[in-house]
Parts: structure tokens; C-alpha cells; sequence
């Protein structure tokens, strides 16, 4: 049988039982939560190793440059031959301004001169007609008058000057038209050899997506747009090329008719003086 003192040593054993049980249970709880977060720490590290792992490598600011210096060796050959068409598209548009520029002064100079004259006498020492394709209408209708003898048939005379003429015109004409057969070949051919340099750049991607077994549009798109820039290459060349052409046709169709008009003053002249050595040889006895 328990004794009345003994109680209260129990009472107090008891507390300090549920209190040390009390405490072990809360550190396990604890140690428990603990656990878990570092479970949960070392879940998103692996998540995150895997992913950066699966996750390719982003590639690097694409531009054009750096476009062209990675791009497949065919590639590289069409958009340096663009490029050269280009460059040549210009300077026959820079050399042919200069030249029909000129040539449109130094007509219109010569037509000015000689649309008052009334024979070619009054012409011959002009020195506005001393150079340039009126020079050379003139020399041309000169000598026929000159090889003309006085009872010569005056449509003979002048069919032949007007044969030499027309060799002239003709020889000025494709004079002003070089060059401007190269800018239509570029203007036509461009497009094509640039969709050319696409198609191969496309096919080369397609193999590295096959290689790399991914279609991450990371991956590709560096390929593609390499493509695409050989067709941008193509336009570039070929739109400047034909409307530059239009241009000059417009251009070279105004000049040839400036020579017709020179031309036909000339032939105004020299029936003149036809006229003039027919009516001196009729009233000669």
C-alpha cells in the first residue's frame, strides 16, 4: 500500500515522463519535416539537372554575316554570286546613266544647231556636230552627195544616204543597249539561283534535325533562316536588275528617236541640195 508521501513523488515522476515524451515526439516531427524538405530540395536539383541536360543549348544572336559563315558550302557559293550580280546590276546602272546623260546633250546640242540651217554647206564647219553620232550622220550624208554626180537621180541619191543612215542608227542603237542584256539575264536568273541556294539549305537542315533527333526550333531554326537568306540574296539582285532595265528600255527608246530626228533633218538637208544642183544644172545652156 502506497503511503501519502509517495503520492506526490509519483504525481511529479508522471509529469516529467509526458513532459520528456512530449519533447521526443515534437523532435520527431521536426527531424520528419526536415526530411521531407530535403527530399523535395533534392527532387528539383535532379528535375533540374535532367532538364538542363535534355535542354539544348540556345544558339547564338543570328545575323546576316554570321548567317553566311555558317552556312553550307553551296550556300556560301550562291550568296556570293548573287552578291557579284548585285554589285555588277549597280555599275551598269552608274556607267549607263553617265553615258545616255551625255548622249541626250550632245543630241539635243546637234539637233539645235542644224534645224535652222538650209544646206549642208552651212553645217559642215559646225563645232557642235564635230564629234559624237552626228558627226557621223553628217560625214556619211556628205560623202553620198559627194559621190553623187550632177544628172544622178536625186531617190537614188538619197536611198543611199538613207541606207548608210540607218547602219548608223542601227550601230548607235546597240551602242546605247550594251550592258543592258546582262541587268534582263540577272533580272530573270536571280529568283531561281537563289531559290536554288533555299533548297539545298533546307535539305541540309532537314539531315541535322534527322542527326540530332530533336525538332527543337532552337536547333533548326539557325538552318532555315541560313536558307532563307540566299532567296532574300536572290530578290535583292533580281528586283533592282529589272526595274533598272525597264528604265533604260525607256531611256534608249527616247535616245534612238532623238537620232531619228537628227537623221531626218540631215535627209531635209541633203534633198535640199539636190534640189539646189538640179535647178543650177537646168539653167545651165
Amino acid at each position: 500500500m502506497t503511503t501519502p508521501r509517495a503520492i506526490p513523488s509519483i504525481t511529479i515522476l508522471l509529469v516529467l515522463l509526458s513532459m520528456a515524451s512530449g519533447f521526443v515526439s515534437a523532435a520527431a516531427e521536426k527531424n520528419q519535416v526536415l526530411s521531407t524538405d530535403q527530399q523535395s530540395q533534392v527532387t528539383a536539383i535532379s528535375a533540374n539537372s535532367e532538364t538542363s541536360i535534355i535542354k539544348p543549348p540556345l544558339p547564338h544572336r543570328l545575323s546576316p554575316w554570321q548567317m553566311f559563315v555558317d552556312a553550307d558550302l553551296v550556300v556560301k557559293f550562291v550568296i556570293v554570286l548573287l552578291s557579284v550580280a548585285s554589285l555588277m546590276t549597280w555599275t551598269i546602272a552608274i556607267a549607263k546613266q553617265r553615258e545616255l546623260k551625255q548622249l541626250d546633250q550632245t543630241l539635243g546640242q546637234q539637233t539645235a544647231s542644224i534645224s535652222s540651217a538650209t544646206q549642208l554647206s552651212d553645217i559642215s564647219q559646225s563645232e557642235v556636230l564635230r564629234t559624237g553620232i552626228g558627226n557621223a550622220l553628217l560625214a556619211s550624208v556628205q560623202q553620198e552627195l559627194k559621190l553623187a554626180s550632177a544628172d544622178a537621180d536625186k531617190d537614188g541619191v538619197k536611198e543611199r544616204a538613207l541606207s548608210r543612215i540607218s547602219r548608223l542608227e542601227a550601230a548607235a542603237a546597240r551602242q546605247m543597249s550594251m550592258g543592258t542584256g546582262l541587268l534582263a539575264s540577272i533580272g530573270s536568273t536571280s529568283p531561281f539561283i537563289g531559290l536554288f541556294g533555299t533548297v539545298w539549305g533546307i535539305m541540309n537542315a532537314f539531315i541535322g534535325i534527322s542527326e540530332s533527333k530533336t525538332t527543337n526550333l532552337a536547333v533548326v531554326a539557325p538552318g532555315i533562316a541560313e536558307a532563307l537568306l540566299a532567296t532574300a540574296m536572290g530578290l535583292v539582285a533580281a528586283i533592282p536588275a529589272v526595274v533598272i532595265y525597264n528604265y533604260f528600255s525607256r531611256r534608249i527608246s527616247a535616245s534612238r528617236a532623238r537620232v531619228s530626228d537628227l537623221s531626218a533633218i540631215l535627209m531635209q538637208l541633203l534633198s535640199r541640195d539636190l534640189d539646189q544642183r538640179a535647178a543650177a544644172g537646168s539653167n545651165q545652156p
